[in-house]
């Protein structure tokens, strides 16, 4: 059993030196530390943040330091400003070092900040929550410790509060311990709204979309109305399950009940008709938002850039500026994103130099990203190679996978070695750098380099995810592998396939093998390279689907080279509006053309 330490409760000092396993727990600790049943109500229900100390109460340069460590980027830039408390202030004492503590949290660094909140002897309740807060958003918290809680909940007679299940329930969720979680919610007596909402949230967390539905509906039935919360989750659980006609229908609840007024829902709404390729759908839900926020227009930016419509989306930014609204990091993020998939080389960069020159937004780690991927666009790698090697922060892989995704496509293998080798440093265990290197030596035909790296990758034991492509038809989604027999009309599907690929070859395409990292015969790539996912999912669509309906395909990784081509021929062949949503964007195709512009 673990030693409870004594604290005051009405002063300011909570578990001034408890050991260190209860370190991460304290928040937990709380209501058995306090003599009011209330107490553990709040803790379980309320998210513990501190408020910030007006800059009327603190000198000038501890506002200035408070503002540098609230945009602190790199380990490096907070420990700078350690430095200077150090010098200037007793850090140890007071919301300065309760606010370096959060910083080292935020940065990975737990030792850092574990060490200085040791150091602090006057912790009081904002020290304890801002270092709980840090840990639980980090996700430091083990379910033995979580079950051990659980324990003391029963043991002190606990367990008939809603409050206390509700939390319980929550946290199971966030372990992934579903089969608990709905235990806890059916041994309830009188759930709430709040545990309907929880049941919700845990089976979306948790990649059950169909359960989350299940509990919407079952919900209803209890005569509960949703609210915020039920809807954003359950929206959110639509990205895992794409399933547009359920998606539209729960459009429609959503303005039943009222809440098409809510920013946040609807926010979420548009957001999820452009993940689901429905990018007028989205417009429209923006369009009927009488006073949209920052975050609405900067969603509607994103759509435009996840669909490759950049003129659109600049059109858009200029509009969000002239109607008054002050743009932020993430907003350039997607701009610039925006640029980089429709190839606006000279408009990304106009836009990355006013980003700080103009907006006073300094450049992140997703902004050069984005000039990365632009640059290299267009060929200029060595111009995206010399602003890696220039650029103030520390190139994460989000920048050397633009450099290498680039290098991919133009064949530039020298500098496709040093991304992949940089990103493979920062993540040894990721498949995807060794294959897309893989896939650069086999296009230039070392297959010998090639060999080594799938060498390496079996050492490791490193295998790449199977790649799977989904379609909905008649309110059910479809899901298809390479090769795939499983479904009950697959003789008519792949004999589909083959009437297509005929009728294509016809028109001039050939067959494009570079993404097979096998040395084997043309002849053997190209059967293997005809049985992809995408092109089975694309085959029984032209069966099911009518002429006037735009097929949608959602992939679950890169669509290879050959699957982009046989997917433009088969739009002018066939003559439809196909969109295939890739693990990195849309691609529309229509009329023998894509608007990712053969890069992707």
């Amino acid at each position: 059993m673990l030693r409870l330490f004594p604290a005051k409760f009405n002063g300011r000092t909570l578990l001034s030196h408890p050991p260190k396993p209860l370190l991460r727990l304290a928040f937990l600790f709380y209501p058995l530390l306090r003599s009011s049943p209330k107490c553990y109500s709040l803790v379980s229900e309320t998210s513990l943040q501190f408020q910030p100390i007006s800059s009327d109460h603190c000198d000038p340069l501890l506002s200035t330091l408070l503002v540098a460590l609230k945009s602190s980027s790199s380990v490096s830039s907070c420990r700078a400003i350690h430095a200077r408390v150090i010098k200037s202030f007793d850090y140890r004492d007071g919301f300065i070092g309760d606010q370096l503590v959060s910083c080292y949290i935020k940065m990975g660094c737990t030792n850092d900040a574990e060490k200085l909140f040791d150091e602090m002897p006057n912790k009081d309740f904002v020290s304890w929550n801002s270092l709980v807060s840090g840990f639980s958003k980090r996700g430091h918290l083990a379910s033995d410790e979580g079950q051990y809680i659980h324990c003391c909940a029963v043991t002190l007679g606990m367990m008939s509060e809603v409050k206390v299940v509700n939390a319980l329930i929550n946290m199971y969720g966030k372990f992934g311990c579903t089969d608990s979680a709905f235990r806890l919610f059916w041994e309830m007596p009188e759930p709430n709204m709040v545990s309907w909402n929880s049941m919700v949230a845990v089976c979306t967390q948790n990649g059950i979309p169909n359960e989350a539905i299940n509990y919407f509906n079952m919900m209803r039935m209890n005569g509960l109305f949703p609210d915020e919360a039920t809807m954003v989750s359950l929206l959110q659980a639509f990205e895992i399950l794409p399933l547009g006609r359920l998606v539209e229908a729960i459009h429609g609840v959503i303005f039943t009940c009222g809440l098409n007024e809510n920013l946040t829902i609807v926010t979420t709404l548009l957001n999820l008709y452009s993940k689901l390729g429905k990018l007028i759908a989205s417009h429209k839900v923006f369009a009927e938002i009488s006073k949209p926020d920052k975050v609405a227009w900067t969603a509607m930016i994103a759509g435009y850039a996840m669909h490759g419509q950049g003129k659109e989306a600049i059109e858009f930014f200029e509009r969000t500026v002239r109607e008054g609204m002050e743009p932020d990091h993430v907003t350039f993020t997607h701009l610039l994103s925006a640029c980089s998939h429709s190839g606006l080389v000279e408009e990304g960069k106009y836009y990355f130099r006013i980003m700080s020159d103009v907006y006073r937004v300094q450049p992140r780690l997703d902004h050069y990203s984005c000039m990365v991927d632009l640059l290299g666009r267009c060929g200029l790698l060595n111009d995206a190679h010399h602003l890696i090697k220039h650029m103030p922060l520390e190139p994460n892989s989000g920048v050397w996978g633009a450099l290498l995704g680039a290098c991919r496509v133009y064949g530039n293998i020298n500098l496709g070695k040093e991304a992949a080798e940089n990103l493979i440093a920062l993540d040894s265990s990721d498949p995807r750098n060794y294959i897309m290197l893989c896939n650069i030596y086999s296009a230039a035909g070392l297959w010998s380099d090639a060999s080594k790296v799938r060498t390496s990758m079996k050492a490791k034991k490193l295998i790449r995810n199977p790649g799977c492509s989904f379609i909905e038809h008649g309110n059910k989604i479809y899901r298809f592998v390479v090769d795939d027999y499983s479904h009950p009309d697959s003789d008519k599907i792949h004999k589909k396939l083959e009437e297509l690929m005929r009728k294509i070859q016809e028109a001039g395409f050939v067959s494009e093998t570079g993404s097979v990292l096998h040395d084997v015969d043309e002849e053997v790539k190209t059967k293997m390279i005809n049985k992809h996912s995408e092109k089975i999912a694309l085959a029984y669509a032209l069966l099911v689907t009518s002429a006037d309906v735009p097929i949608v395909i959602v992939k679950n990784l890169r669509i290879c080279r050959d699957c982009h081509n046989t997917a433009k021929f088969v739009s002018l062949i066939e003559k439809r509006a196909i969109i295939i949503r890739d693990s990195k964007r849309f691609h529309h195709f229509s009329d023998g053309l894509c608007s990712c512009g053969d890069y992707w």
